[in-house]
């Protein structure tokens, strides 16, 4: 195998998708050196319901990585997802023992610990802990308050959990394979991270993931996350919609929403047009109104959107550089104009930024997660004496 310097990988287990992305850091950020992918089968709207199916998957997209990249992967950082997951704020106060003291960087993790152990049920585990900023006394927005003067420090803090053994299952999975899950991260965190730049996320921006199981978002403002959350709902339900609404099986379904469905609903001109299904073993030839297909898909599709829209509220107007989508529906025709009427707000589709590498898969929205995820590996860098299931969960095991 050919000399590489430090290597990170990202490993994404989606609904549709196995997905691994092999990295090398590099003194200005990371290089993709290869990707990997291998049909997901056993995964439901983003939870694993076959982990021996499941492990399986993870070693055939890490094989055809590892064939790519010409490396070894010996270890992985694991996203994961599904509507258990959640980001909610939280405020820990920490009151400075003598009046007039200097505040120090332990009194700062002791507002932070505070505002962490928050709201967290007692079956979820915390999965990241972002400081947003903090208030003083009665002095409120700072950004660091090490080394200034009060008697009461507050933290403010975006706390993203999720349940214990859903997330234990997937790194059990991956440790079957004789891998290491270095640590774990939110998958909508991760997308945010390939397709972001830092003048986006100080400016304010909404990153819309839309994946085949779910749909994960992350909301930036003032270069600081400011909610983030996931929803059960995908493109495999548009697929589900139009079988059912058509009455075919899932598999034309899926061709019929690839090749001629939209987000948008048929133009007049496109009316009567009809699309045509060839004959197949035990199925007759038969035509589809173009017009039904693409009014299926857009109630489907909007009511996605809309479940994102009523999550973030108001704090769209902290989105000043708008929306992002990403994720495989991200391809959707028709998906931006919708997305522009429901935000209100300029939407344009992610492609990953800061990456170097084939721009063949830089381009593609559907691999943002998995490069996001070796970005994220990329920022944290290793430490052996923090692996393992228990310290990847704070402890919740013990």
């Amino acid at each position: 195998m050919a000399e590489r310097g430090t290597i990170v990988v990202g490993l994404e287990v989606g609904t549709s998708k196995v997905c691994v992305a092999v990295a090398e850091l590099l003194p200005g950020g990371i290089g993709l050196l290869g990707l990997g992918q291998a049909r997901s089968r056993g995964v439901r709207k983003g939870e694993i319901t076959d982990a021996l199916k499941v492990s399986e998957d993870i070693r055939d997209a890490v094989a055809e990585a590892e064939q790519m990249a010409d490396v070894e992967i010996r270890s992985a950082f694991l996203g994961v997802t599904g509507a258990h997951m959640r980001g909610e704020t939280q405020q820990g106060l920490h009151p400075i023992v003598s009046a007039g003291r200097e505040i120090t960087p332990e009194d700062v993790q002791d507002a932070v610990q505070n505002a962490r152990a928050k709201g967290v049920p007692s079956d979820h585990v915390v999965v990241h802990t972002i400081r947003q900023d903090f208030s003083v006394d009665d002095h409120e927005g700072v950004a660091n308050p090490e080394g200034m003067v009060g008697s009461r420090l507050m933290a403010h803090v975006h706390v993203v959990h999720g349940q214990g053994n859903r997330i234990e299952t997937g790194v059990r999975a991956v440790k079957s394979l004789q891998l290491v899950v270095e640590n774990v991260a939110f998958n909508g965190l991760a997308s945010a991270l390939a397709v972001l730049s830092p003048q986006q996320k100080e400016m304010g921006v909404l990153v819309v993931d839309l994946g085949a199981g779910v749909t994960e978002y992350a909301l930036y403002g003032d270069a600081v996350l400011r909610g983030c959350g996931a929803f059960a709902v995908g493109g495999d339900h548009v697929t589900n919609d139009i079988a059912i609404g058509l009455k075919i099986p899932l598999g034309r379904a899926e061709q019929l929403k690839v090749s001629h469905g939209a987000a948008t609903r048929a133009r007049a001109d496109e009316a009567d047009e009809l699309v045509s299904l060839a004959a197949e073993p035990g199925l007759p030839e038969r035509t589809i109104p173009l017009a039904q297909l693409r009014l299926i898909q857009s109630a489907r599709v909007e009511e996605t959107l809309e479940l994102v829209a009523r999550a973030v509220g108001p704090s769209l107007d902290l989105c000043r550089a708008g929306v992002v989508l990403c994720g495989g529906g991200a391809r959707t025709r028709g998906i931006v104009e919708v997305a522009r009427r429901i935000f209100q707000l300029p939407v344009t589709v992610g492609h990953v930024q800061g990456v170097s590498g084939p721009v063949d898969i830089l381009g593609h929205p559907e691999f943002a997660t998995a490069i996001g995820l070796a970005r994220f590996g990329a920022m944290r860098p290793a430490d052996p004496r923090k692996r393992g299931i228990l310290s990847l969960l704070g402890g919740w095991l013990r």
